[in-house]
C-alpha cells in the first residue's frame, strides 16, 4: 500500500518548497511606497510633521538626498497636443475616463511613470501618464486623446479640473503651511521616510 502513494509525496513536496520559496520571496520584497497628503505643522531637522487629509499626525524622515517639486496651477489651454502629463481620472457616466487633475511634466521629466495603474485618490481612481495624441475643445472642456507604450485612453479634462505643472523647488519649500504630497515607505521601525515631496506653490493644495 505504501508503494502506491509514494509519486504522489514528491509533487506534494515540491509543492510545498515553491509555496515556502514564493512566501519567501515575497517576504523579501522592499515595502511599497504610499503617499502622505496634507499639510506640513512643522520641521525639526529632516523630520517633517504632517498633517494628513484624514486628520491624522505623521512623521516623515526626509532622506539626505530628498527630491522637492513645486507645483504651481496653470491653465486648461496650456495643456498642447505633444504635451506630456499625468492625470487622475475616475469613470465618467458616459464611459469617457473624468479628469480629476491634471499635472503636465516639463521636457526634462518626459516618460516620467508613463502607463496606467491604479491609484489611491479617490475610488476606482486611476493614475496615467501619457503623452497628449489629440486634443477636442468643447462646451463641456477638452477631451484628450493620450498614448502610452501599452495603449491610449480618452479622457475628459472640464474647465473646473485642477491644472499643475512642476517648478523648481528645494528643502526651504518645506516650510509650516505648505501642502505637500509625500512619497514614503515604511522602516523596520514603523517610521516614515521620504524621499520624495511635491509642494503647492502659494497656497495650492497638490491636487494629485
Amino acid at each position: 500500500m505504501s508503494a502506491r502513494h509514494i509519486p504522489f509525496v514528491r509533487p506534494l513536496f515540491a509543492l510545498a518548497m515553491v509555496t515556502v520559496s514564493t512566501l519567501y520571496a515575497i517576504a523579501q520584497q522592499p515595502p511599497s511606497p504610499t503617499r502622505v497628503r496634507g499639510t506640513i505643522e512643522g520641521v525639526d531637522g529632516n523630520t517633517l510633521a504632517v498633517k494628513s487629509r484624514n486628520g491624522e499626525e505623521v512623521k516623515l524622515h526626509m532622506t539626505s538626498d530628498i527630491r522637492v517639486l513645486g507645483l504651481t496651477k496653470i491653465a486648461l489651454a496650456d495643456i498642447k497636443v505633444g504635451s506630456f502629463i499625468g492625470t487622475t481620472t475616475v469613470p465618467g457616466p458616459d464611459g469617457v475616463p473624468s479628469a480629476v487633475e491634471v499635472h503636465v511634466f516639463p521636457e526634462n521629466m518626459r516618460g516620467t511613470g508613463e502607463g496606467s495603474r491604479p491609484y489611491d485618490l479617490k475610488p476606482n481612481s486611476s493614475m496615467t501618464n501619457a503623452t497628449v495624441a489629440q486634443s477636442v475643445v468643447s462646451n463641456d472642456g477638452h477631451t484628450l486623446l493620450v498614448k502610452y507604450r501599452d495603449g491610449e485612453k480618452k479622457v475628459l479634462v472640464s474647465p473646473e479640473t485642477p491644472v499643475v505643472t512642476y517648478v523648481p523647488a528645494d528643502k526651504t519649500d518645506l516650510k509650516a503651511g505648505a501642502k505637500i504630497i509625500a512619497f514614503t515607505k515604511k522602516l523596520p521601525d514603523d517610521s516614515l521616510e521620504t524621499d520624495r515631496v511635491s509642494v503647492g506653490r502659494d497656497g495650492l493644495t497638490p491636487p494629485m
